[in-house]
């Protein structure tokens, strides 16, 4: 089978790449630097001429919040006008868990995945929307978007996160079966307060860095509930936990964990 893998260079597109490999599939990994770009339309046509499947696993590359919903909207359209002159069989796209919650509605890069979301169950492709949570490779990203040298507000809402790994996994299963022609989610087996979660992050990897909890301090502009970020009940679990997942990364291969 075919199969030509959106943003196939990125953290799980690689992953996921290789892992259909194995499954003895011809996977295309398209991305920009391939000549295939979702957003301008580049390439798109040779890239799907045979394709079964495609997965779409591309983000914006700005995360303001017009651009990143031109990105998903344009590139949307511009995915499924290309699948189905090729006759692609099933569409699978990585989203978030909650995009379709009213807290999470004042985040721009949320409402743009709603957008993202409504485009595939309209396109008339069959399809899997694979709704993940906060990727632990993730964690030193919210810490670096806010706060100062000495201390970081961060919303004391829940989360789940989940390890690349393990959602590369998830992504592969999903795509190698059949369309559910709705979402499913998948999270991480922990749950734990944002704010707890970045200072253990940071505390691991010898930041001095204070994260201070803050139940207002908003996640990429929206102020959470306490469940606004977790999965609802019967979603796929990860295998590896923050300290299983941690013993893979750079940081303690260097041997920086405290």
């Amino acid at each position: 089978m075919k199969i030509v893998i959106i943003g196939g260079t990125g953290l799980i597109g690689s992953k996921v790449v290789d892992r259909l490999r194995k499954h003895g599939h011809e996977v295309l990994a398209a991305s920009p630097s391939s000549g295939v770009n979702a957003l301008t339309g580049e390439g798109l046509d040779k890239a799907m001429a045979g394709a079964d499947l495609v997965v779409d696993l591309a983000n914006s590359p700005s995360f303001a919040d017009q651009d990143v919903l031109d990105f998903f909207e344009t590139s949307g359209r511009n995915l499924f006008a290309a699948e189905k002159k090729a006759g692609v069989k099933h569409h699978v796209a990585l989203s978030v868990v909650g995009t379709d919650r009213p807290a999470l509605a004042t985040s721009g890069y949320m409402r743009a995945k709603w957008v993202q979301e409504k485009l595939i169950s309209a396109a008339g492709i069959p399809y899997t929307i694979v709704r993940s949570t906060q990727f632990f490779e993730f964690l030193g990203g919210i810490a670096g978007a806010g706060g100062n040298e000495q201390e970081i507000h961060l919303s004391t809402g829940l989360m789940q996160p989940i390890a690349s790994d393990d959602v590369a996994d998830a992504v592969t299963d999903y795509a190698l079966a059949a369309p559910v022609n709705g979402t499913v989610e998948i999270a991480g087996p922990d749950k734990a307060p944002l704010a707890d979660l970045v200072q253990r992050f940071l505390k691991a990897i010898g930041d001095p860095r204070k994260v201070v909890a803050d139940p207002k301090a908003l996640y990429f502009g929206a102020e959470l509930e306490r469940d606004s970020l977790l999965p609802a009940d019967g979603a796929r679990l990860g295998a590896l936990d923050f300290q299983a997942w941690f013993d893979r990364t750079e940081f303690a291969r260097k041997g920086t964990a405290k």
